[in-house]
């Protein structure tokens, strides 16, 4: 049996998005900026996909969003743009960010620092909450931007999105998610919170790879980080993928109905609480972050005495897939810098696996995953040279 549990590095294309895709490779197939038939007869599609995203994420008419690659390039277009509008152009010199957020995040505000920008990383606690007050504490008048995940890519744990959005609107400064690892798995609503910028990928959501899109409230513009053509009305420069976003506009229409948000809030978090309280039957595991405040598909568990690459390795020759943290720093054996942020020790930081659901997920599937699971830890631990169970050091979770 194979078993899928990695869907917060990717997820696998629902075959209605992959029908819907087809006509445009090789029927429906004109350039969108064409003026011909073949280049009209895409617009209809497009126009209906942009508005599944619009309501997916309850955005009003008069914002953008605007059609990119994937979410790196929509968090470059926000905070670069915010650089170049605000920094090099203003009288801005401060952003305000998380100690983990995504790579995508992180690496762009190290760039900018390189740059001479000031940027501040916020600490989250133990259970890997982040306070929303500490966003007032730092926000001073150089502050041109504040990025917070909307979830965390890792663990799950969701972030105070609302309480940060009222923040930064009585401050005056401008907001961005990264919702990559929100929409699909609970409810995202840009009004509600205040958002005035948001970054989201489609394959997180059952969507094709190669294809996200930046949420633009309006009033809040940006230098486009790609110039050339007039696509996205001059904001993304470059021809439109039409294939991927009919299917990208169509994974969101399934992904946010309230069908799937319930069956997410039911049927997913109900297998992935088998899965988890069946692993921390194990003696000395961990749940990283705790069970708290998380979305239904993920956990982040921590094996002691076990090194997570090893954990990889057993599953996949019994053709499971999971992962030991993001999927865009899995070739990095360094210590998970997000178990370090949430206060983990050294040992600790080098055990975490990561399971990520979703809605394909079977029961069977699970109850197969636990077996291996259980038995991957106990051959592990046998041949450790340094694991020893000390059953008085045993915790369920942090």
């Amino acid at each position: 049996m194979e078993v899928y549990l990695d869907n917060n590095a990717t997820t696998k294309v629902d075959p209605e998005v992959f029908k819907a895709m087809e006509p445009f490779f090789c029927h429906i197939y004109g350039n969108p900026n064409s003026l011909h038939k073949f280049g009209a007869g895409t617009h209809p599609k497009m126009v209906e996909a942009l508005n599944y995203l619009y309501e997916g994420i309850n955005a009003a008419d008069a914002d953008d969003i605007i059609i990119t690659a994937n979410a790196t390039e929509s968090i470059n277009t926000v905070i670069k743009g915010i650089w170049i509008d605000k920094i090099l152009n203003g009288n801005k010199n401060h952003i305000i960010t998380s100690e983990v957020e995504h790579p995508a995040v992180t690496a762009t505000c190290r760039f900018l620092e390189s740059q001479g920008v000031n940027v501040t990383y916020l600490p989250v606690d133990e259970n890997g909450t982040l306070d929303a007050s500490l966003i007032k504490e730092h926000i001073k008048e150089e502050t041109a931007l504040v990025s917070i995940m909307w979830a965390n890519n890792e663990t799950g744990k969701i972030f105070p999105i609302k309480e940060i959005g009222a923040i930064c609107k009585e401050a005056g400064v401008a907001f961005h998610t990264d919702a990559t690892q929100a929409i699909g798995k609970i409810r995202v609503d840009v009004q509600a919170c205040n958002v005035n910028y948001l970054s989201f990928s489609a394959h997180k959501f059952h969507g094709p790879k190669g294809v996200g899109g930046t949420y633009v409230q309006k009033g809040f513009e940006l230098t486009p980080l790609l110039h050339g053509g007039e696509q996205m009305g001059g904001h993304r420069a470059g021809t439109v993928d039409v294939a991927s976003m009919v299917g990208m506009g169509l994974a969101m229409k399934l992904a946010t109905s309230e069908i799937a948000l319930a069956y997410e809030e039911n049927h997913v978090k109900k297998l992935r609480d088998k899965l988890e309280n069946a692993i921390l039957e194990i003696p000395e595991t961990i749940v990283i972050g705790g069970k708290e405040n998380r979305t239904p598909n993920t956990t982040l568990i921590s094996f002691r005495g076990v090194e997570g690459e090893s954990m990889l390795w057993d599953m996949n020759q019994k053709t499971i897939g999971a992962s030991t943290g993001s999927a865009c720093a899995s070739e990095d054996l360094e210590a998970n810098p997000v178990m370090n942020a949430f206060g983990s020790d050294s040992e600790l930081a080098h055990t975490g696996v990561r399971f990520s659901l979703s809605r394909f997920n079977t029961e069977e599937e699970i109850d197969y995953a636990i077996t291996v699971i259980k038995n991957a830890v106990n051959r592990l631990r046998n041949i450790s040279s340094s694991y020893a169970y000390t059953p008085k050091d045993h915790v369920s979770q942090l």
